[in-house]
């Protein structure tokens, strides 16, 4: 791939990497990293946009390499030339654009999950509290909400809580939740409002249960 989407969540970046322009360059991997080393720019800009990272030959050896950002690259760009340089630098700046594009599709994404995210907290709440008020004591009250939780998620997901907690590798003291994509967790959190509403109307666990097995396909056409 031309251009690639690298970092840790909320920190990406787009990057090229040395490796791959020295092949669009047709030049060996040595004078593209020379190149990069004798670039009589500030330490400062080196530093922002050109990572020295590494890579496994075919060899098996680890060798040297640089995750170069956009500016970097046009820097370091502007002294190659030639009809093949120009097409290169042209597809470049047309795989930058798709590339970044997508990143900004995907903070979008992530901006909406986070929405979903902060309302599902807050009637996650509604759930418990009407469970508490509304579901006489008895030593079983304290499987309520992990028994609608698992009704809801066998009903979206035909999998119990600790079967997806298996499945996207949940690790202790993480939440499955913010494994969920947002149109999940907007799924989950409608099948949590409907259970509320009828623990309120005072209806029974098997009553639920029948009823929004009944409401599945309903419930998973939510969007």
């Amino acid at each position: 791939m031309l251009v690639e989407i690298t970092g840790k969540r909320n920190e990406e970046r787009l990057i090229m990497t040395s490796l791959k322009i020295a092949e669009k360059f047709d030049k060996e991997h040595t004078h593209v990293l020379r190149d990069i080393r004798n670039m009589e720019c500030s330490n400062t800009f080196r530093e922002s946009n050109f990572g020295l990272s590494s890579y496994k030959s075919v060899q098996g050896k680890m060798l040297p390499m640089y995750e170069v950002t956009r500016d970097g690259f046009t820097l370091l760009a502007m002294g190659y030339t030639g009809k093949e340089a120009m097409k290169f630098k042209e597809d470049y700046i047309n795989a930058f654009n798709t590339m970044e594009s997508k990143l900004k599709r995907i903070y979008t994404e992530r901006q909406q999950w986070q929405i979903e995210r902060d309302k599902g907290v807050v009637i996650r709440h509604i759930l418990t509290d009407t469970i508490k008020m509304k579901i006489a004591d008895s030593p079983h009250k304290r499987f309520a909400y992990p028994n609608y939780t698992n009704l809801i998620y066998r009903t979206l997901f035909n999998k119990t809580a600790k079967e997806l907690e298996q499945e996207y590798g949940v690790k202790s003291k993480e939440n499955l939740r913010d494994y969920f994509i947002g149109s999940d967790l907007e799924k989950v959190q409608s099948a949590e409002m409907l259970v509320s509403s009828l623990i309120n109307c005072g209806w029974g666990y098997g009553e639920i249960k029948e009823f929004i097995t009944n409401q599945s396909q309903k419930l998973i056409a939510v969007e």
